[in-house]
């Protein structure tokens, strides 16, 4: 489960996803079609040669090769940067890559940006969203976050306190203030800042740069999917509260720990691992300190907590040969696609404890891993909120779970209506995807 502070920054997305048409209500258990319509998402992504040299570079040049992406060429000037969470000043080179821009399929009260990249110690990256809403006006440019894979230069941030008078960043998400007023995004670019300790040749390198843009109907049930997939992956099991009470400085373990230690379990799943050498920090007394260290590097310094979502899909994508966005799906049929194509996935839920059979909590955030699906068509998932690793993989009924996870609004244990996620994952795959990989990536949306 995620922090206590976790649904304070989501639950004002809970109106910013209300669209104007309601999604229509069905009875539990009455199966709709297979494939929904298409859904109010769109998610692009800038990953090819061709996508970074149709950008605008300041300083920066394109690398072609296996993971084409962009680094610093010649910077194009030198700032100083204040970490907000040490207090220190220093001087950086930067350079800079703006996208062209992208006109959404479909306008978004939200969007989420997601970014893979290596950062050598000594650099770093922002990542800002420019964009235009539907009355023809233009967002400022908001930073998406300031973010290295290590913690030795910077601290990993979201920053606080974006707004206009039409819009808001909420940690790791763009949100639209008042979505009943029908004001949407309509487009953006996005814009990458590179920076380097100056005198030197370091660099980042970006491999894949996009975001997620969606229009989710405001909905307290979803049409049930029939099933069509018997099939279970084999995904490590890691519980997250086996480290409850460990390294308070990256939010004490435990409940606070199931975005970290799903991340983890997925890419162990695709064969990322850690030497002695880089786990050598962790208490030896602790056990699974991969967990340890992917709660201690997708720690979000503003947050104070590891749930920032790009966070952990950049982190993923600093093992070799991965790479990870975060998007929205639109039912068990989507997971069931990429389940076949041997791609689990990462799942953002809330729910009371008699909401989801043989859970045994509830909670207001909540990521899991899914992992596959029974013969009956019920979910399979690998739940970190489990007291030791051999109890992680739980089967959850398909009804309960599609809808805790797909509805966008909910009713917490006073009565009072809450946000659901509407549908948020975070999807690990190969950066070389096999043919099946690729057409079940396209089929949800995703290339």
């Amino acid at each position: 489960m995620g922090r206590a502070e976790q649904p304070s920054r989501r639950n004002v997305l809970a109106a910013a996803v209300a669209a104007a048409v309601v999604a229509p209500m069905v009875t539990a258990g009455v199966a709709q079609a297979a494939r929904p319509p298409a859904g109010p998402v769109d998610h692009h992504a800038w990953t090819r040669v061709p996508d970074w040299r149709a950008g605008t570079a300041k300083g920066t040049r394109t690398v072609v090769g296996a993971r084409p992406g962009v680094v610093i060429a010649t910077p194009a000037g030198t700032t100083d940067y204040t970490d907000p969470h040490t207090g220190t000043t220093a001087a950086w080179e930067y350079a800079t890559w703006t996208s062209p821009v992208h006109r959404l399929r479909v306008p978004a009260t939200e969007v989420i940006a997601s970014w893979n990249a290596h950062t050598p110690a000594g650099t770093w990256l922002q990542i800002e969203l420019h964009g235009t809403y539907s009355d023809g006006t233009e967002t400022p440019w908001y930073v998406m976050g300031r973010w290295a894979a290590g913690d030795q230069d910077i601290k990993r941030t979201s920053v606080d306190g974006q707004t206009d008078s039409k819009s808001t960043i909420w940690t790791d998400t763009f949100a639209i203030d008042d979505a009943t007023t029908g004001l949407r995004l309509v487009s953006y670019r996005l814009r990458l800042t590179l920076h380097r300790r100056p005198g030197t040749k370091l660099t980042p390198t970006v491999w894949r740069v996009g975001a997620m843009g969606s229009d989710v109907p405001d909905r307290f049930t979803v049409p049930a999917s029939t099933p069509g997939l018997a099939k279970e992956l084999a995904v490590p099991r890691y519980s997250q509260e086996i480290h409850k009470g460990q390294y308070p400085e990256y939010d004490n373990g435990g409940e606070a720990w199931c975005s970290p230690t799903s991340s983890q379990m997925i890419i162990e799943y695709w064969g990322g691992r850690l030497s002695p050498e880089q786990l050598a920090w962790v208490d030896p007394a602790f056990a699974d300190p991969q967990v340890c260290q992917a709660a201690r590097f997708t720690y979000d310094y503003q947050y104070e907590g590891c749930g920032n979502w790009p966070f952990n899909a950049a982190y993923a994508a600093t093992y070799k040969g991965l790479q990870g966005m975060v998007t929205r799906l639109g039912s068990l049929t989507d997971l069931e696609t990429l389940i076949a194509a041997g791609i689990p996935a990462i799942t953002s839920q809330s729910f009371l404890k008699e909401e989801l059979t043989g859970a045994g909590y509830g909670t207001s955030g909540h990521l899991m891993t899914v992992i596959g699906f029974t013969a009956e068509g019920d979910v399979i998932a690998n739940d970190p909120a489990s007291q030791d690793d051999s109890a992680v993989r739980r089967v959850y009924k398909r009804r309960e779970w599609e809808n805790i996870w797909l509805r966008t609004k909910r009713y917490n244990a006073t009565g009072k209506v809450v946000s659901g996620t509407g549908g948020v994952c975070y999807l690990y795959f190969p950066a070389r995807p096999t043919a099946h990989q690729r057409k079940a990536l396209a089929a949800v949306g995703v290339r």
